[in-house]
């Protein structure tokens, strides 16, 4: 692995203008691709393999013309104070809306408050219910202005109208997440290199790439089914990880250049090295991501298949376009001492020659041009930020007990709270009260009961029954005598008259756990009442939909966690040829997880420090939150895992004891590591200034999930456990040590030709100029 990434460096390297003009073309012909894509399709709401999707078919099976899940508007109206809703003005006012809405195109059905149940016992609140008979991506911008300026005509009457529904759903703020992310992470990169154009770099490659998932997507968006939704976690994922893994590589580079190295070899051992922790910790992100795909919700499999290409191209980038804009500014990347030698850069993109600079290694120091630098300072990096690692380290070495249960105890306490997890989908009463949705939901409330905001949808299959309305009737009398059930509307049945659908009102708001026990005692008493009937019915809904699709991923979260957990043992087994290192990372990988999903419930659930992250409304998590939490995190543990733990294998290998390579992988990637994960920190947390309820949750969740990982698991865990564990850590039975194929991530291999080609050259002449321009700068020792 690594030998072939080193010579696909210095190809990348050698071949720079090929490689720019390959990544250009492919950006062109996906940009080109997604400008003439047909629109992407709605989000699916499709959930196989549960009652409430069963039930959503059956709808539109058996009312054909209609569809189940269409768009739908109820508008709400509140009298001034001291009025009546049934007052002449109120009435003639709501009158005109739902005749005029009723004209309107795609309108499939108008109830008037008047005409059914729709007005409040106190007579202040009322409110129409608008259908239409196609879903709410498909709506028109014609239907939508009709409505709302029939909407905008009632509140010209004096009367208080709100909107909810489906229909004039309004879109979330997008906030500034992209910019504040890029802009903290150039903050960081900038004080991390002390240079511009090596904080450039990793910028510039992370953004191609996610140009090229973003192009992507969108492109295939009607081929593969993707949805609007695909994009989020594919930018956020994409931009992240691409900015790291082009950090990791840039600073290797740095490294090698130090140590004497020439721009194209320096190149080809920096993409042997750290690049073969890049394709390791991107395989593990992409095969977490692509095996959401088994839990069977349609929505997390285009989220996951997207973020997994994101992430894949993120890899392709760092392992190509990284080296090759080295080969194009080999000095620019370096800090400024080393560079001032001549007081200029020059640049290898065009023919002519990469520099007159020479590497002199000798006598403690490095002497580049009329430049230096003192050896350990490691290719630029901050002296003070190097040694505070070191001591940090030798820290932990010296008292890893008292470390490893300070560690232990503390994500222990904070993913206790993770233990009252309740899932399901917040609705619009966590949205902002600045929306009308929210309004609507608040008035709906105060007017008719919590439970009016979601209601149940039963349907009843009477086609086998002798008298299709009494057993519709016998089904609606046992749910009216339900406990937990305010009311059931009248039935609508079908042209065949053996299917009718039936409104069951819960008396507690669709997100509380009642309204779920509710749906469940409803299906349990579902044998006697169907045998009472003889007919049968299930049970379906907004409502139940998301309590089916919860406890949905709630069963297949523990399987999950298990196959994740399970392929990362193996894949670090693999990379480590260790049983004891895969088995930490493993333990503290839950640690992680665990601690981050406690801190989830302690903020949108239970409202601690709500406020200060602009969470307005508090309620159950997310259904998908868990699950992809588990998945993403996973990729981005094994991201740290890789990248720290393979330099202290890497000076364990070359003959440190076990002690002294974990001091020296610290030494040398502790100071990358916690710029990466500031940088993913910066990138996540950005995403929490919009306005989406969802993107908050997800961006909170993983930003204090790397926190967790890669502050407390792989800088204060890691360590403690591989000083108690010593030369133990690192032991592999022989049966699978002969069956394990090696990989070689930690560059052995390289080491042993680095070492065969260091001996003293003959002269000072410099290497004559390869085909294309480059000049190799001549190593004198």
């Amino acid at each position: 692995m690594a030998t072939f990434l080193y010579r696909l460096g210095r190809w990348a390297f050698r071949r720079r203008r090929y490689v720019g003009l390959l990544w250009v073309a492919v950006l062109g012909v996906v940009a080109f691709g997604a400008l003439n894509a047909s629109d992407p399709p709605d989000d699916s709401s499709s959930m196989p393999g549960i009652e409430a999707q069963k039930a959503f078919d059956l709808i539109n099976e058996r009312f054909p013309g209609t569809e189940a899940d269409g768009a739908d508007a109820r508008i709400v109206f509140v009298a001034a104070d001291g009025q009546k809703i049934t007052s002449a003005a109120n009435r003639s006012a709501i009158d005109a809306l739902v005749t005029e809405t009723a004209d309107g195109p795609q309108v499939a059905d108008v109830v008037s408050p008047f005409d059914g149940r729709g007005v409040s016992k106190d007579a202040s609140t009322a409110y129409a219910t608008v259908t239409y008979d196609v879903k709410a991506d498909d709506l028109t911008d014609a239907s939508k202005q009709k409505l709302e300026n029939a909407i905008e005509e009632a509140r010209d009457s004096g009367l208080t109208v709100e909107a909810g529904g489906s229909a004039l759903e309004t879109e979330a703020a997008s906030g500034m997440g992209e910019v504040i992310g890029i802009a903290l992470a150039a903050v960081v990169l900038v004080i991390t290199f002390g240079s511009l154009a090596a904080a450039g770099l990793p910028l510039l490659t992370a953004l191609l790439g996610v140009g090229v998932s973003m192009a992507s997507i969108i492109a295939l968006g009607s081929v593969l089914g993707l949805s609007s939704t695909t994009g989020e976690l594919a930018m956020m994922l994409g931009l992240a990880v691409g900015i790291d893994y082009s950090l990791f590589v840039v600073s290797r580079y740095r490294e090698e250049r130090a140590k004497g190295h020439d721009p194209q070899e320096a190149t080809g051992l920096a993409v042997g090295t750290a690049g073969s922790a890049v394709v390791f910790a991107g395989l593990t992100v992409v095969i977490a991501l692509a095996g959401l795909s088994v839990i069977g919700v349609p929505m997390l499999t285009q989220m996951g298949l997207g973020a997994a290409g994101a992430v894949l191209t993120g890899v392709l980038i760092a392992l190509t376009v990284v080296p090759a804009l080295l080969g194009c500014w080999p000095n620019a990347v370096l800090a400024r001492q080393v560079r001032k030698g001549d007081g200029r850069v020059s640049t290898a993109c065009g023919r002519g020659r990469v520099g007159s600079s020479r590497v002199r290694v000798g006598r403690g120091r490095i002497r580049l041009g009329r430049g230096r630098i003192r050896s350990g300072r490691a290719g630029g990096s901050v002296d003070g930020m190097q040694s505070l690692g070191t001591r940090w380290a030798r820290f932990v070495v010296r008292r890893p007990v008292p470390v490893l249960i300070a560690s232990v105890v503390g994500l222990g306490a904070l993913a206790v709270p993770a233990m009252d997890l309740r899932m399901g989908m917040p609705g619009d009463e966590a949205k902002s009260t600045a929306t009308t949705e929210r309004r609507a939901y608040d008035a709906l409330a105060d007017g008719f009961g919590p439970g009016f905001n979601g209601p149940l949808t039963v349907v009843v299959d009477a086609e086998g029954a002798d008298d299709p309305e009494a057993a519709v009737s016998e089904i609606s009398g046992r749910l009216a005598g339900t406990k937990g059930v305010v009311s059931v509307s009248p039935a609508r049945f079908n042209k065949a008259q053996d299917t009718a659908v039936l409104s069951v009102t819960p008396s507690t708001a669709p997100a509380d756990e009642r309204t779920k026990d509710l749906v469940h005692t409803i299906r349990e008493e579902r044998p006697a009442t169907e045998s009472a009937a003889g007919a049968t019915f299930e049970v379906t809904g907004t409502t139940a939909l998301n309590i089916d699709v919860a406890q949905k991923l709630q069963d297949a979260l523990v399987p999950y966690l298990a196959v994740v957990v399970g392929l990362a043992f193996l894949l670090l087994m693999l990379v480590f040829r260790s049983v004891l290192v895969p088995l930490k990372a493993a333990l503290g990988y839950l640690l992680s997880v665990l601690a981050s999903l406690g801190a989830i419930v302690m903020v949108f659930q239970q409202g601690h420090g709500a406020g200060l992250f602009g969470v307005e409304q508090t309620g159950p998590i997310m259904s998908m939150m868990p699950i992809m939490l588990v998945g993403i995190v996973f990729g981005l543990a094994m991201d740290y895992e890789v990248f720290l733990v393979s330099r202290m294998r890497e000076a364990y290998v070359h003959g440190e004891r076990p002690g002294e390579a974990v001091v020296t992988g610290f030494r040398h990637s502790a100071r990358v590591v916690t710029a990466a994960a500031l940088i993913m920190m910066a990138v996540f947390a950005g995403f929490m200034t919009g306005g989406e309820s969802m993107v908050k949750m997800v961006g909170f969740g993983l930003a204090s999930a790397v926190l967790f990982d890669a502050f407390v698991i792989r800088m204060a865990f890691v360590p403690a456990v591989l000083a108690l564990l010593g030369r133990a850590a690192w032991w592999l039975p022989r049966p699978l040590d002969r069956l394990l194929p090696r990989v070689d991530v930690e560059g052995e291999a390289l080491a042993h030709r680095t070492a065969a080609l260091a001996a003293p050259a003959p002269s000072s002449t410099p290497t004559p100029a390869s085909s294309d321009g480059d000049q190799q700068d001549p190593v004198r020792v």
